[in-house]
């Protein structure tokens, strides 16, 4: 079965059990909503269920059913916390897990030229941007929106653009 990562734990929080996380998904509310499942990655058959989960700050805090004190929680310190991919919810049509985009083929839609194969995926505000690397090495980043994506092929690991002047500037 395969695990994606979706925190760390920081700390202890209050004496009832609850720990603060740093987060590592793009889904913290579905990640810690209740009764959601998740699990170690040190310890992937322990599963944990969640009774309740907020933000706090830059962190959430995390309650679980199975951990009710502040010295089982202290256990947990440092510990990755990881969902089973049968525990991920399908996402909404045009959204993607990082795993599904990353080392896809770019391909012109308009020539069917391959491009490049997208090795970075960065989220620095209104929409992601994705770096493209060449064969030749060469790197560029194009926007994922509407005007230069043009079709995603998840299952192909294919990804249909059309580039927009100045973003693959030719030397």
């Amino acid at each position: 079965m395969q695990f994606y990562d979706v925190a760390r734990i920081l700390s202890t929080h209050g004496l009832n059990g609850e720990v603060k996380v740093a987060l590592i998904t793009d889904f913290p509310k579905e990640r810690f909503a209740a009764n959601a499942k998740l699990s170690l990655k040190d310890n992937e058959d322990k599963v944990l269920t969640v009774e309740k989960g907020r933000p706090f700050k830059q962190f959430w805090l995390v309650q679980f059913k199975e951990i009710t004190t502040v010295e089982e929680a202290s256990e947990l310190k440092d510990k990755i916390l990881v969902v089973s991919q049968e525990n991920q919810q399908k996402l909404p049509a045009g959204s993607y897990y990082y795993r599904d985009i990353l080392n896809s083929t770019v391909i012109d839609a308009e020539s069917g030229e391959k491009i490049g194969t997208i090795t970075d995926i960065q989220s620095p505000g209104a929409n992601d941007v994705w770096q493209v690397t060449e064969q030749s090495g060469k790197e560029y980043l194009i926007p994922y929106i509407p005007d230069v994506v043009k079709k995603v092929d998840v299952a192909n690991k294919k990804v249909y653009v059309k580039l927009l002047e100045g973003l693959r500037d030719e030397d």
